[in-house]
């Protein structure tokens, strides 16, 4: 392993270091190159519209935001390594939006030189109680809510769990507004060589769509005359390349048959007239957004907090299955053809309906950036202040 990032990240920290305070109040920070859609109506209403300076501070080398030619932004990749851990236990800043969950908890830390005032922008629609590790929000000040669920969740935890309050905002979801937008550029899906596009997406895990019904399911699509898309998630890439392998084999010779790798491109999701998915967010993001239907394979949930149940609530993602498309057991995939032809029969119908629930399930759709910039305003001017007492 070479030493060389190292030395590269340690350098972007002492330019970060360097950097006049005035100019590092607001603080974005990044895991990967995949924040950046979840920030960019935000981080656009603070720049270019209100004349702020932010700082942004990400973990890849990859990141869009680190080629910018805005002035108003100060990007340093800081890696993902301990000096990552330094820069954020010495941080000085007003305020630090994040789209990390578990703040605090493991090798991340609050800073201990500022209160800084800690902000989560959620990268995902789905509930905070069960695919979210119990705590992972209990260290922030304030939280960006997608929709009504996240509030009443997380009142809900702070009461059963004797948690301080929490300053939640009434947000939205930038990603889900960007979609919408791509939609009116991109039109409808075509219907090709007589059948209709299904583009299979789901999680990552032992017990995903593609971990289990990789072969079975593909073989299934196509025998019915589908036109197939594979995306896989990141995770499924990285740790069961084998599985991917595989698919090319079996179907690369098959031209109704495509292997996609390369989650940048969303051309897919726009071609498609139904996604096959299992407990992954990104289904609500194709349901809500492109007002298109999707296939469930009821896969074992997805439980990273075993006291969920506590909360008496049902996760958005459990309920809301059977509101935007159907549920099929994994051992029933010869129910998958008919399935699909009825959930594209009627387009218009299902268009009418998930607007409806998208409309109750959002907050401020099309305007998320303005109200988290008046948010971020009034937390500089000292309107809200961090909460310092840690959970028990």
């Amino acid at each position: 392993m070479t030493l060389f990032p190292f030395f590269q990240h340690r350098r972007e920290h002492g330019r970060f270091r360097q950097l006049p305070e005035k100019l590092k109040q607001i603080i974005f920070y990044a895991e990967d190159r995949s924040s950046w859609p979840h920030y960019e109506s935000l981080i656009r209403e603070l720049t270019d519209t209100r004349g702020h300076d932010i700082c942004y501070l990400t973990s890849s080398a990859a990141d869009p935001i680190l080629s910018s030619d805005n002035p108003r932004i100060h990007a340093f990749n800081i890696g993902a390594s301990s000096v990552r851990t330094s820069v954020f236990l010495g941080v000085e800043a007003k305020v630090m939006i994040m789209t990390m969950p578990d703040l605090d908890t493991f090798y991340i830390k609050r800073s201990k030189e500022v209160k800084v005032h800690y902000v989560y922008l959620f990268h995902s629609i789905v509930s905070t109680h069960m695919i979210y590790r119990r705590r992972a929000f209990d260290h922030y000040d304030t939280v960006f809510c997608v929709g009504p669920h996240h509030v009443n969740e997380i009142r809900s935890a702070e009461r059963v769990f004797a948690l301080p309050p929490k300053n939640l905002v009434d947000h939205g979801y930038n990603r889900l507004e960007t979609i919408i937008a791509e939609r009116s550029h991109e039109g409808p899906a075509v219907v090709n060589d007589g059948g209709y596009t299904v583009l299979v997406a789901p999680s990552w895990g032992d017990e995903g769509v593609l971990e289990q019904l990789a072969q079975p399911l593909t073989k299934t699509l196509l025998d019915s005359g589908f036109n197939v898309i594979i995306r896989p998630h990141p995770m499924t890439i990285k740790r069961h390349p084998k599985i991917l392998d595989e698919l090319r084999v079996s179907f690369g010779g098959d031209r109704r048959f495509k292997l996609e790798v390369d989650i940048s491109d969303v051309g897919s999701l726009h071609k498609s007239h139904v996604m096959i998915s299992d407990w992954s967010g990104a289904a609500l993001e194709y349901a809500f957004g492109l007002e298109r239907p999707v296939l469930f394979l009821d896969m074992p949930r997805k439980v990273n907090n075993q006291d969920y149940w506590k909360l008496d609530i049902e996760p958005l993602e459990v309920w809301v299955r059977g509101e935007i498309g159907k549920v099929v057991a994994p051992d029933s995939l010869e129910q998958v053809p008919d399935t699909i032809a009825k959930l594209c029969a009627d387009p218009a119908g299902f268009k009418q309906k998930v607007a409806k629930i998208r409309d109750r399930s959002i907050f401020n759709l099309g305007r998320s950036g303005q109200v988290a910039a008046d948010h971020i305003e009034r937390i500089l001017d000292g309107d809200q202040h961090p909460i310092r007492r840690p959970p028990a």
